[in-house]
């Protein structure tokens, strides 16, 4: 599927919401318009979800959470989500057009990271249905004593516009494994290829209520579920701001609440470093996915005796990133997500100037169709400076200069962030030393940027709470209930 059949798909009919098994307009009626990046040009209409659809979505999820799902075996779930992924296979060449479309991503990037992300999840955790255990604990000799883990009910999962397709299967996959039912609220700029699984999941077999999905604006249909009574955990990505309305409007019920927010996160390069390598994964830890990532290397620490050089290589790669149309397989960058994004980056860059750091290359948009901005390098940035301590979300690298392993470690833990951090350095000693001192949820040594649904993911402080993947998302969505059966003497 894709080209003509696709375009004819996107631009036709409103995208209506998916509750209960059934595609459905909003409640009142209204809509929105949804834009293609590359051009600023209206890509299609999808149902504004309000307070009214967020209930109705929530009643359905519960009652296939009481019904249907609830009775299922594990095994059976497992089942599904394996046929979820052949759907997504199937289907590839139509999700990468979609995703790209909707969200300015080259075509190539989804095709290499994004897709295959997906599928890996969707199988792991298919594999993890059926051995969600609990344990026996010999407490008493006049007792049995053991537990269970049991789904914790309706989840809410509230996924962001860099990533929906992925970051939206790592919360849709293990929730579902562990028994939960979710309402899904994608991002209102990104909602597409949300309805489209949401689609594909019930083609797969997924009884009606298992999986809805509301785009919706924040302040409404995110707001609603947050707040909803019946809501038993929200997951959300985005920003430490909303991170924190969540919070509040989760303490109503004391719902569970995992927050994956920004990143500030720092690249360091020691001088004993392969500076070939290090300069590429530097280029590649800022520029993909034009900057828009949580973890991106967007403060890159360079020890002064390889700094000249280190900013030298890395203007130079930013000035042969191919940058154009995403739909284009030879595109390594495209545009930033929307027009308010974009004036975001620009007002950031116009801060570095301000602020007095060097502008070594890039800083101004790339053409007037579309949101497009150069891969922009600054030098001479001081640890104060905004550049260097605020999340711009954007193709923006602040390279800053250090003396020594202390000095490194003062700049890089000196942020309200700790999500990701690298280190580049040949002496394996500096290597274990340093990445225990760094506060960070991961740390990558002589790499930069890889994930995998089998390692935890997360932070602390402005980076928010919780791991996802692996084991640690069978937690967030489960919880231990100890059983105790009294056997006499």
């Amino acid at each position: 599927m894709g080209g003509p059949n696709l375009l004819n798909r996107v631009f036709d009919d409103t995208h209506k919401l998916l509750i209960g098994g059934h595609r459905v307009a909003a409640a009142s009626g209204r809509s929105f318009e949804t834009l293609n990046p590359a051009t600023g040009e209206v890509l299609a209409k999808v149902a504004e979800a309000g307070v009214e659809d967020v209930d109705a979505a929530v009643r359905s999820a519960r009652a296939a959470f009481e019904g249907a799902w609830g009775h299922m075996k594990a095994s059976e779930r497992g089942a599904l989500l394996l046929k979820l992924a052949e759907l997504i296979r199937r289907d590839e060449d139509e999700l990468v057009r979609l995703e790209s479309l909707d969200s300015g991503k080259p075509v190539s990037a989804i095709r290499r990271q994004d897709l295959p992300a997906v599928l890996d999840t969707l199988t792991y955790y298919a594999g993890m249905a059926d051995k969600i255990n609990g344990h026996v604990i010999p407490a008493r000799p006049d007792a049995l004593t053991y537990t269970v883990r049991e789904p914790l009910g309706v989840v809410g999962a509230i996924i962001p516009w860099n990533f929906p397709l992925m970051i939206g299967m790592w919360k849709i996959a293990p929730a579902l494994a562990c028994g939960c039912t979710v309402v899904l609220k994608p991002a209102e700029i990104t909602p597409l290829t949300a309805l489209r699984i949401g689609e594909l999941a019930l083609e797969a077999g997924f009884p009606e209520g298992v999986l809805n999905v509301v785009p919706g604006f924040g302040k409404v249909a995110g707001q609603a579920l947050v707040d909803h009574p019946d809501v038993d955990k929200v997951t959300f990505t985005g920003s430490p701001a909303v991170g924190r309305q969540i919070l509040q409007g989760a303490a109503g019920n004391l719902k569970r609440v995992t927050l994956e927010l920004g990143g500030k996160s720092a690249n360091i390069v020691f001088p004993d470093a392969d500076i070939d390598a290090a300069v590429k994964a530097a280029g590649a830890g800022i520029f993909f996915n034009t900057g828009q990532v949580c973890s991106a290397g967007s403060r890159i620490l360079v020890h002064h005796s390889v700094h000249d050089e280190v900013v030298e290589r890395l203007a130079a790669r930013a000035q042969s990133t191919r940058i154009g149309d995403p739909l284009e397989a030879s595109t390594a960058m495209g545009p930033l997500v929307s027009e308010v994004q974009m004036k975001r980056v620009l007002d950031y860059i116009e801060i570095g100037l301000n602020e007095g750091a060097t502008l070594v290359t890039g800083g101004s948009r790339r053409g007037e169709a579309g949101y497009f901005v150069e891969p922009t390098v600054f030098a001479g940035v001081r640890h104060e400076m905004r550049i260097s301590q605020e999340e711009i979300f954007g193709p923006v690298a602040a390279v800053l200069p250090f003396q020594d392993e202390e000095d490194a470690l003062r700049i890089a833990n000196g942020t309200a962030y700790s999500l990701a951090a690298g280190v580049w350095t040949g002496d394996i000693g500096r290597a274990h030393r340093f990445t225990r001192r760094l506060k960070a949820g991961t740390v990558w040594v002589n790499t930069y940027g890889p994930t995998d649904i089998r390692l935890p993911w997360g932070g602390a402080r402005d980076s928010g709470f919780g791991r996802e993947h692996g084991d640690a998302a069978i937690e967030n969505f489960t919880e231990p209930k100890a059983v105790w059966i009294n056997t006499g003497r």
